[in-house]
């Protein structure tokens, strides 16, 4: 069950005129992912860049996981109170806006940074985590991912490392 309120989401598309309509109006619940952390809900996704706006696929219902090769995600992530990811590093550029609760976001040499409504992260590749730091209190973050090339050092692409 989700700790926030439901999600809304609007789906714009055309008629056969080619005029704006609102294709979809729904709300949806997050749901608790297997490490028991964080609640997701998955708003979109397109399998490529750049996006073809002629696809009628209802971008929630294709399969992706964290990121989609060669496309893009966006889900809501609701860190639960005290929760911590684990370590992890995915190829992909990711847009994260905090919108209600505080998140820490700590990176693999121990620096730390507390972000709350408002604040955006950009987050390249690294290997990084998430705490929420309240007791009480969830913290709601909007991601949107797209595939990135690897990071190099000394030639070599980092590694993903998922959880």
């Amino acid at each position: 069950m989700a700790m926030l309120e439901p999600v809304r989401r609007v789906v714009t598309g055309h008629n056969d005129k080619g005029r704006a309509i609102l294709a979809k109006d729904e709300t949806f619940e997050t749901q608790m992912i297997a490490s028991g952390d964080a609640e997701f809900a998955l708003i979109w996704t397109a399998p490529e860049l750049p996006v073809d706006n002629n696809d009628p696929t209802d971008g929630r219902e294709r399969d992706a996981g964290l990121t989609l090769r060669g496309g893009s995600v966006i889900r809501v992530v609701d860190m639960l109170p005290g929760g911590t990811s684990p370590m992890h590093r995915t190829s992909s550029l990711d847009y994260g806006i905090v919108i209600k609760g505080n998140v820490e976001l700590e990176v693999d040499d121990g620096e730390k940074t507390l972000l709350g409504p408002g604040d955006i992260i950009i987050q390249r590749g690294t290997m990084h985590l998430w705490r929420n730091p309240s007791k009480d209190t969830p913290c709601r973050i909007v991601f949107v991912l797209t595939e990135a090339t690897p990071v190099e050092v000394d030639g070599q692409p980092l590694p993903e490392v998922h959880p």
